[in-house]
């Protein structure tokens, strides 16, 4: 009987231990995912424009309405390819490639605002947009299975590899009786300071063969970044590159005009026209140092989101 009792037990951890030994060993994944906004901040400033909806009454100064503009760039789409060891039944590492594209976000947005005698008004909105890669590892706690499922939970940092933010702006000019005089298009590309994010997510998985499974996971994901440079692309006026060509819409075609590089203070040694105007012109926006780079104050936006990703994992 007790050499019964002995083989019974041997056999039960031989075959507890070879159930624990499948679930070791490597996988991968891929996903597609969408991400609702979390977190909604203000927006920053705009080319020296507040972040605000603003309507002014028919004479182009009296302001008759404003609302300020808010939210994440963490709303929009990702795809993502994700290795994954397991070390045991429970505890395993995964290491994530992203890349996300987010939602169009409007940041400014300005109708009927005098900017120049004759009258000139002017009706525009900047609107912005995110893209990034970055990579992702994560710790992952399985749970255990039930009838094909199995349930985890992962939490890990998210670290931008790449990406930016685009704000791209229409305006029209109009004169005193709404004839257009101009219409022109801006696009500026802000690059990042080098930041680091965090997420957790909830998931779970189901065998469709021994080597394929189908998953879905809620992932929240939250981390600001802030500018280190900006650049403005492209500037047209009625389709013509007016980038390098001082006109009445735009008079300062410098290179301190098209390019900033974001500072945590202005003081005196500022390549700024707020610290040190250039007094030698009318232009309120020209530097002392027009063949360099302006200087203006770094400003954060949040990516914050929480998504919805589905997709296939296969375990080596």
């Amino acid at each position: 009987m007790f050499k019964k009792l002995l083989l019974a037990g041997a056999v039960m951890t031989s075959v507890i231990a070879t159930a624990q030994e499948e679930k070791r060993g490597m996988y991968f994944k891929l996903g597609g995912s969408y991400f609702m906004q979390t977190a909604a901040t203000e927006f920053p400033i705009v080319s020296g424009q507040l972040p605000n909806t603003d309507i002014y009454a028919a004479d182009g100064t009296t302001l008759i309405s404003r609302e300020t503009n808010h939210g994440s760039f963490g709303a929009g789409f990702r795809a993502s390819g994700t290795t994954g060891y397991r070390f045991t039944e429970r505890l395993g590492l995964e290491f994530g490639i992203n890349y996300f594209r987010g939602n169009s976000k409007t940041m400014v947005h300005t109708i009927h605002r005098l900017v120049a005698a004759g009258p000139t008004f002017v009706d525009g909105t900047a609107v912005g947009r995110i893209k990034a890669l970055d990579l992702s590892p994560a710790l992952v706690l399985f749970l255990g299975e039930t009838s094909g499922f199995e349930s985890y939970t992962k939490v890990g940092v998210i670290v931008p590899v790449y990406g930016n933010l685009t704000i791209e702006t229409n305006r029209t000019f109009t004169d005193n009786s709404g004839n257009v005089l101009t219409k022109s298009y801006t696009k500026d590309v802000v690059k990042p300071n080098p930041t680091v994010g965090f997420m957790a997510a909830i998931g779970t998985s189901y065998k469709l063969t021994e080597k394929l499974s189908a998953f879905a996971e809620i992932e929240y994901r939250n981390f600001t970044v802030s500018g280190k440079s900006k650049e403005t692309e492209v500037y047209t006026e009625n389709g013509v590159d007016r980038l390098h060509t001082p006109t009445a819409f735009r008079p300062d075609a410098s290179y301190s005009a098209s390019h900033v590089t974001y500072v945590d203070q202005l003081n005196s040694g500022s390549n700024s026209p707020l610290i040190n105007p250039d007094t030698s012109t009318s232009n309120p926006n020209d530097t002392t140092r027009p063949n360099d780079a302006m200087n203006d104050i770094s400003s954060y936006v949040g990516i914050s989101g929480l998504g919805l990703t589905l997709g296939l994992k296969y375990s080596l």
